[in-house]
């Protein structure tokens, strides 16, 4: 209990927005409709100069708190400092102006935290691709590689609406950092799990947030090279299903579209979403299997050992990247073509999976490798 004897919310969600009255509507609804209602909202408002202080004032909810501020330098960090400077939840939970939540995220959080004993806790990320093709991206903190990355700032898939943490975070590691240009979700994230020792964190393998690329972002800028591959499978006839493909009717935004059919059965719907994107991690992972199984089949023809053909199939980018940094005359460059032999084992030139792996190391390595921005 407060001072003024007010109750404690279990939750403050923090909802940055910057003029998009247009998509805020349904950012707020989902927020509205959880099936945990023990919460307040705080719209950040960062020098919004379109119709957004009438959305905010449009919804007739006492736990709705508006700031109205001027633009903040950058993302606008500061601002959001200010709101959760005054945040009275236990929980600490991050909504995105064009996001938009399943009915029981805060719910499946909120015990995830609570089972694990965990100061942050994370869901699975659901992508929305231009126009409404889904896109159930993998970011497992338990493995040692992504988890090294995510800590030192190197890569993140983690969008903010995804991500909960106890209010105490703030007193240990500090608050949004001010200063960053982008990427300050990814730093204050890192913040937390590596000043846990990075053993605080808790990962809930269900989507329970659709985050939505940013309307000012092209094709070009997306930072997640997941993406392509999700958006390739989406155009095979047959692969994925029906559920993660949204109807978007022509002059409707995405996330309308989506609200529209989430809010007659929130609780059906996100249901069957989840179904879908079981079905079509587990077919991913026998498409897996069967490269593989044919790599392995070919390994061994050519006399080479199980271990050794897996090394050399997760070394292949990191020796194309370190290629880049060498000269030709060098100790290292020397080592590296050595290496060529396995890499023609694996994937030799002018074949399927040569081709293949000659466009994936092109589409990773124009892939920027930073924080979540949409």
């Amino acid at each position: 209990m407060s001072a003024c004897g007010a109750r404690r919310p279990g939750y403050s969600i923090l909802l940055p927005t910057h003029n998009r009255a247009d998509v805020l509507p349904f950012a707020v609804a989902s927020v509205l409709a959880q099936t945990r209602q023990d919460f307040e909202l705080l719209v950040v408002g960062d020098g919004c100069t379109d119709g957004t202080a009438a959305v905010v004032a449009g919804f007739k909810d006492a736990r709705l708190r508006w700031f109205d501020l001027p633009k903040a330098p950058h993302f606008g960090y500061a601002n959001r400092n200010v709101a959760l400077r005054e945040a009275r939840g236990e929980l600490v939970a991050f909504m995105a102006h064009d996001d938009l939540w399943l009915p029981d995220h805060l719910e499946l959080l909120a015990r995830r935290l609570e089972l694990s004993g965990a100061e942050i806790a994370y869901s699975r990320p659901l992508w929305v691709i231009p126009v409404g093709l889904l896109a159930p991206l993998v970011f497992n903190l338990n493995h040692a590689e992504t988890l090294s990355r995510f800590v030192a700032r190197a890569f993140n898939s983690i969008p903010a609406g995804c991500v909960v943490h106890r209010r105490e975070c703030f007193d240990k590691y500090g608050y949004w950092n001010a200063d960053l240009p982008a990427a300050g979700d990814l730093d204050m994230w890192a913040r937390i799990v590596e000043g846990g020792g990075r053993k605080n964190f808790a990962y809930v393998p269900e989507p329970t947030c659709l985050h939505f690329r940013a309307n000012w972002r092209r094709e070009a800028d997306v930072s997640q090279p997941g993406l392509h591959v999700w958006k390739a499978l989406h155009a095979v006839e047959g692969f994925m299903p029906a559920a993660l493909k949204l109807d978007v009717p022509a002059g409707v935004t995405e996330q309308e579209a989506c609200w529209l059919a989430m809010r007659g059965e929130p609780s059906r719907w996100a249901a069957h979403l989840r179904d879908a994107v079981w079905s079509v991690v587990e077919r991913r992972v026998a498409l897996s299997d069967e490269m593989l199984l044919r790599l392995l089949h070919d390994g061994e023809s050519r006399g080479l050992g199980a271990d050794r053909l897996f090394e050399s199939y997760a070394q292949i980018e990191k020796l194309a990247r370190l290629a880049d940094e060498l000269v030709e005359d060098s100790v290292g460059w020397r080592l590296l073509r050595r290496t060529r032999a396995a890499l023609e084992a694996l994937a030799p030139p002018g074949t399927l999976r040569g081709r293949s792996w000659q466009r994936a190391k092109k589409i990773l390595r124009r892939a920027p490798e930073r924080g979540v921005k949409g």
